[in-house]
């Protein structure tokens, strides 16, 4: 298996557990995807934030916004790693609802992963609205 690979066999899984979670309301296992060391960057759908005394909170209120995830996948566009540090871009499409109300979107997510103590962990989040008529770009599907 090569660095990629590797990577990705040990994140995603990790990843989606906790991508899914979020989207029904429990912080808990994202925050477990973070690393706790700055720096630390969101650059959000919504809001953006840096640093891990403002990421924290950040994330309980989003978690606080979500529940009943009804399905979501992630469509893998590329990835790479080398040495400790590795990156993905995907597509999220979820739906959940969102404040009660049920909704279904698309992210392009690009991400910033550090290896911390032998364990991957996120660094950055940058994410978007895909607009509906916006064309996407092949990519591998990962269920959560």
């Amino acid at each position: 298996m090569n660095d990629v690979e590797e990577f990705l066999a040990g994140t995603m899984p990790r990843f989606i557990k906790a991508e899914t979670a979020l989207h029904n309301g429990d912080v808990e296992p994202w925050l477990a995807m973070w690393s706790q060391h700055d720096p630390v960057t969101v650059f959000g759908a919504w809001v953006s934030k840096a640093g891990w005394d403002d990421l924290n909170p950040l994330f309980h209120a989003l978690a606080g916004r979500f529940s009943d995830c009804e399905s979501g996948d992630i469509d893998l566009v590329a990835a790479g790693a080398s040495g400790d540090l590795a990156y993905t871009v995907t597509y999220e499409r979820t739906s959940a609802s969102v404040n009660g109300v049920a909704k279904a979107y698309t992210l392009r997510v690009t991400q910033i992963f550090r290896r911390e103590e032998g364990e991957w962990k996120l660094a950055h989040r940058h994410g978007d609205e895909l607009a509906s008529d916006e064309p996407r770009l092949p990519a591998t599907a990962l269920t959560r």
